[in-house]
This record gives C-alpha cells, structure tokens and sequence, in this order.
C-alpha cells in the first residue's frame, strides 16, 4: 500500500468532480492513504470537505504557502493560525509553508518571518512540517537553524547530494520525490542514495508534475504508483519494497 504524502486533490482542477473519483482512483490503484497540505484561505473549506467524505484514506496539515506572502500577509497568516488553533486535532502536519523566490523574490523577507511563524506552531505542537522551498534553500535553511529539533519533510524535493548534506546538517529531516524523478534531464535520481530509503517519501503534488508516462497531464495520486516504480528501478529494489519502506516513513513521521 502506497501513501501519497503531499496531494491538492481538493484544487479547483478537481472540480469536476470535487476531487472524489480522484480519490477513487488513487484507492483502486493501491495508494490507500493521501496527505492534503493546504495552500491558502480559499482552500481550507474544499479541503476539509474531501477529507471528511474520506476520514479513513485522507490527513490534513494547515499552512499558508509561500507564494500567497503578500501585502496582507499578517491577516491571512493570522486566519490560518486561527483555523490551525481551533481544529489543531483534526491536522498531522503544518503545511505547505515554506520559500520560493522563482517567481517573485519581493517578499523574501516576509515569506522567511512567515515561514518562522509556522516552524514555530509546529515546533510547539509537536507536529511535522511540510517545508516547500524553490529557489532559496539558503533562506529555508537559516529560519530551520533556530529549531534543530522540529521534525519535517523538504517537499518536492529536486537538489543535489551536496543539497541533502546541508539540510541534515541543520535538520534531520525527510525528503518528498515526485514525478520529477521520472523526467529525463532530473538529475535528482543522483540524490536518491544521499537521501535513503529511510528518509524518503513519496508524493505526487496532484495536480502538478505528472510523472512519465502521463508527464504534460493533470496529475493525480493514482499515478504515484509510476514513480514508486521508477525509484525502485533506481535503486535497485523491488517495487514492494519501497512501498513498505516509505509507507512506513510517513507513519512515523505523521503519526498516522
């Protein structure tokens, strides 16, 4: 049975059908659990109506993701903490927060005091984070520094070996690949024996990034199925076992 540990089934791409033949989908293929980070205020209700007509195959995290860091980002982030606080039981993680500056690199400093407010709500509720970082690990890194202790996943994960060193050196953390490593020009595949089956996640980052052979597509946790398969060929391992391995991974690090 295969966890997808990072999946937006409930985003408007969805909406067809709200996201459940989606979940059908991922079910029937054998991915029996999915985790739906949240992205921004507007995704929080979509959410949580996915995930209460599946209770027992979905887990949500709460965050504000880092792209929605702009002139009002003290009220929305104050929002999330509001929905954070008053559901804290119902959410495994907090996420998708983080730093990206491939887009606009104006808010940094204000997506790194985001970021350092959200590290700390997990940090104090004893809960895992889920970090995305496009374009500034070295940013990620030096809010991550103030909590050697909090526990977490570098999401879509895509650097080098010399990438994995540093963010161990400042956190003991879990690394998420996707579809990317399925792309013919990732070099991410280099990563994956740094990385070890004992700290490696598998996600899809539905509806995004669709692994080969459906690459160009509306991705969707069904088709984690492709880059379980394609990591096992990596790594030299039967499909099975790097079911078992990161399954197991997400229990311990989510607590599901």
């Amino acid at each position: 049975m295969l966890i997808d540990t990072h999946t937006h089934l409930y985003l408007p791409e969805f909406d067809a059908d709200g996201g459940y033949n989606a979940v059908e989908r991922a079910i029937d293929a054998g991915v029996s659990r999915m985790i739906f980070p949240n992205v921004d205020l507007g995704t929080v209700q979509p959410m949580r109506e996915l995930h209460a007509r599946y209770p027992q195959n979905t887990y949500i995290a709460m965050g504000l993701h880092p792209t929605e860091i702009g002139e009002d980002w003290t009220d929305a982030l104050a929002a999330i903490k509001s929905e954070f606080d008053t559901n804290i039981a119902d959410y495994v993680a907090v996420g998708e927060v983080g730093i990206d500056l491939y887009w606009d690199k104006r808010y940094c400093e204000q997506q790194m005091c985001a970021l350092e407010q959200q590290v700390r709500w997990a940090a104090d509720a004893e809960m895992p984070v889920i970090i995305h970082c496009r374009e500034g690990l070295d940013q990620t890194l030096e809010v991550l520094q103030a909590f050697p202790s909090v526990r977490g996943v570098m999401h879509s994960f895509g650097g080098t070996p010399k990438d994995v060193e540093r963010v161990r050196k400042v956190v003991d953390f879990y690394f998420g690949i996707n579809g990317i490593v399925t792309f013919k020009n990732c070099n991410v595949r280099e990563s994956l024996p740094a990385i070890r089956l004992d700290r490696l996640l598998l996600e899809t980052d539905s509806p995004y990034l669709a692994p080969v052979p459906h690459r160009g597509k509306r991705n969707e946790s069904a088709y984690l199925v492709h880059t379980a398969a394609h990591i096992a060929d990596c790594l030299g391992l039967t499909k099975e076992a790097v079911a078992s391995a990161t399954a197991s991974n997400a229990e311990i690090l989510f607590r599901i």
